[in-house]
This record gives structure tokens, C-alpha cells and sequence, in this order.
């Protein structure tokens, strides 16, 4: 087939917005946690130019949350991950790398904590569930794990405060990055945060009623047409541009997090036991042999593979991956995040990218697109 489909089933679960990103016109969609999650509404570029711009509502249902609760719910979360859990207030998100006993990357979440001893680890594509529940039996830890009915539907781009301040209130201007608050939409229950995929700037709604689903999206659609609103979904160009990690393409369970970049969100040696703390002790000490970069990619626009490009040194010897890769009309390069060996990932170093449309020069970056 020239144009093979995906085809849904039960296995793939419906989320409670399917059926809006269906009518508003999704073009195209992955699986991720088990779930459709759309990929494309006009054409990448389109969808791109409007989120920056404008502000869009996405179903990232599929972003689905694990819930721990119970008199050991800190203890087992600070078991998963090297970050110190124990500084996050009620009411505060974290970004927390999720890492085994190898030091190896199991998942890159949002952590909420909604009670002293409650919380939603809000997943990326893993089955971060049973590896969780296995822990907690194999610890016999007073906890319950389980996924709760809650269904995240993102508002982003730099309309989202003037939207939310007229669905909610002028109260939401005041949620600080990071931070969510309980509150109402047409009457329904939902936690609001000021977090999302996007460097636009934005808020992650929380749905605890799945069926109230299409309420909630029309509710905040019927408002969002004064400020021009359209569905939309993550987008591989603007993440690129802000330099947001997927887990599963730029990291998996192979990788560690310092070679991902991820150090600067933990401090080693925490109170807390945590299982990853050998592995990453040995990690640091030792050093890393490869790590991630930011990789600009000379000549016309590429397009992304399904799996990954081969990166090159000056002498043609394999030297890394290219593992998510758009071209940016805003920074007129293709922009890529590839992995390569340590002593091929300085600031300027020109390395060689086997695309499938030949071989192409490219230049390592630094931070930002900018460097």
C-alpha cells in the first residue's frame, strides 16, 4: 500500500476527545500509551505557524497519569527516580527522570503532588504503570498504584491566558509555571497546571470524568473562537525549536540521563534511597561515551525518518543517530537532536548526516539554535 493505515481497535484505547480531533480534521496519528494520539491537522507547517501565533486545544489524553497513594506514596516515588521528591510542595509539578537500578532512562514524566501522600506521574510513551506496581508489590510497600480516570486536553500558544482567563477567570494569570490549582469548566471538576509540550506557553487541563469529555472540549471551544482557536496536537517542528526531548526517540531505557542532558534536574546523593543511586554514582565518575546533542543539518528540507539517520565524522566512520529531525524556515536549517559519541559532540564540530537524500554536512550546536 502507498499510504498504509493505522486501524484502531479496543486494544487501542479511546480517549474522551477522539471524536472533536476526528471532526476538526486530524489528518494523522500515532499510538502512544496504548492510545491515538493525533500527529497532523492541515500540514506540519501550518499547524506550526498557527500555535505560535494563536492558541490551539489538544487531546494528549494519551498522556496518561499513575497514580500512587498511600502512607509509603513518597517513599516509592523517590525510590523510582534520582530527583528529591521530598522538595515538591503541594500543588507543584516536577519534571523527574525515571531511572532502574542500571541508571537506564524507564521515562521522563511530570510529577504532581496533589496530598502529602498522593500523587500523578504524568507519563510519556511507557508502560511506566506495571513497572511501578511490580516495585511496590516486590517492596510490600503500603501504597496503592493504579491508573485513575483522568484525561489531560492541553491548551497552548501564546492566546492560551487571554482564553483561560475568560473560560475560568482572571485567577488562572496568577498559576505559576509549574504549579496547578483545582477548579471548574461549565461546572466540571478539573485541575488546571501551567505546563505543557510546547514552548508556546500554556496549561495542562486534568479531567477526572472521562465521559465529561466533548463537554469540556466545547465548553472551552465555544469561547476559544474570539481568539481564533483550532485543535491541534504536539508539533515536531516547535519542539525541536525549543529543545523538547521525546521519550522513546531521543532517550529509552538504554540510555542514562546524564548523556541525555537530563543532570541538571537532580542533585546526586539525595536522603532519600532511590535505586538508580550505584548506577549513576558509577555513571558520573566514569563519565559518559555518548551524549545528545543539538545538530543543525545543511541543504534542503528532510524529511524526519520512522527510525533514524547515521551521523559521520570527517573520516566517514559512524560516530551516532539522528533520532527526530524538521526543517525550521524560523532558523533556515534542518534542525535534528542526535546522540553521537563524546569526543564528536563539541560546540562546531562538522560531522557528516547519511539522509535519504544523501549525504549532508551538518554542525554541532550549542544550547540553543542560536549558539
Amino acid at each position: 500500500m502507498s499510504n498504509p493505515q493505522i486501524v484502531f481497535s479496543r486494544r487501542s484505547r479511546q480517549t474522551p476527545y477522539e471524536q472533536r480531533a476526528l471532526e476538526q480534521g486530524a489528518k494523522a496519528f500515532t499510538i502512544y500509551n496504548h492510545m491515538a494520539l493525533s500527529a497532523v491537522y492541515r500540514t506540519p507547517e501550518e499547524d506550526y505557524a498557527h500555535l505560535v501565533e494563536h492558541v490551539q486545544i489538544w487531546d494528549v489524553a494519551a498522556e496518561r497519569q499513575v497514580e500512587v497513594v498511600g502512607p509509603d506514596a513518597l517513599a516509592l516515588v523517590e525510590l523510582i527516580t534520582p530527583r528529591d521528591i521530598s522538595q515538591c510542595a503541594i500543588g507543584q509539578c516536577v519534571y523527574a527522570p525515571l531511572v532502574d537500578e542500571r541508571g537506564g532512562m524507564v521515562n521522563d514524566p511530570l510529577i504532581l503532588r496533589l496530598a502529602e501522600n498522593r500523587f500523578w506521574i504524568s507519563i510519556a510513551d511507557s508502560d511506566v504503570l506495571l513497572w511501578v506496581m511490580g516495585i511496590a508489590y516486590g517492596r510490600q510497600m503500603d501504597v496503592k498504584v493504579f491508573e485513575p480516570d483522568v484525561s489531560p486536553l492541553a491548551i497552548q500558544g501564546p492566546k492560551s491566558d487571554d482564553l483561560m482567563a475568560d473560560v475560568i477567570g482572571p485567577e488562572v494569570r496568577n498559576v505559576r509555571f509549574f504549579r496547578f490549582i483545582e477548579t471548574q469548566i461549565a461546572g466540571i471538576p478539573v485541575i488546571l497546571a501551567r505546563s505543557g509540550w510546547s514552548g508556546q506557553g500554556g496549561f495542562e487541563i486534568y479531567l477526572q470524568d472521562s465521559g465529561l469529555g466533548l463537554a469540556l472540549w466545547d465548553a472551552i471551544w465555544a469561547k476559544g473562537e474570539a481568539y481564533n482557536i483550532r485543535a491541534g496536537c504536539p508539533n515536531l517542528i516547535e519542539r525541536l525549536e525549543t529543545g523538547l526531548l521525546s521519550y522513546g526517540s531521543e532517550m529509552r531505557l538504554n540510555n542514562n540521563p546524564f548523556e541525555c542532558g537530563l543532570g541538571r534536574f537532580f542533585t546526586l546523593g539525595k536522603k532519600a534511597e532511590y535505586m538508580s543511586r550505584e548506577a549513576l554514582d558509577r555513571i558520573a565518575k566514569e563519565g559518559i561515551k555518548q551524549k545528545m546533542i543539538n545538530l543543525a543539518i545543511d541543504g534542503d528540507p528532510l524529511v524526519a525518518p520512522r527510525s533514524t539517520f547515521d551521523v559521520l565524522d570527517h573520516a566517514d566512520k559512524v560516530v551516532g543517530i539522528v533520532t527526530s529531525l524538521a526543517y525550521s524556515r524560523k532558523f533556515a536549517t534542518n534542525l535534528s537532536f542526535a546522540t553521537v559519541a563524546i569526543d564528536s559532540a563539541a560546540k562546531g564540530t562538522k560531522l557528516q548526516v547519511v539522509t535519504s537524500q544523501g549525504t549532508r554536512a551538518a554542525t554541532v550546536r550549542g544550547s540553543g539554535w542560536k549558539d
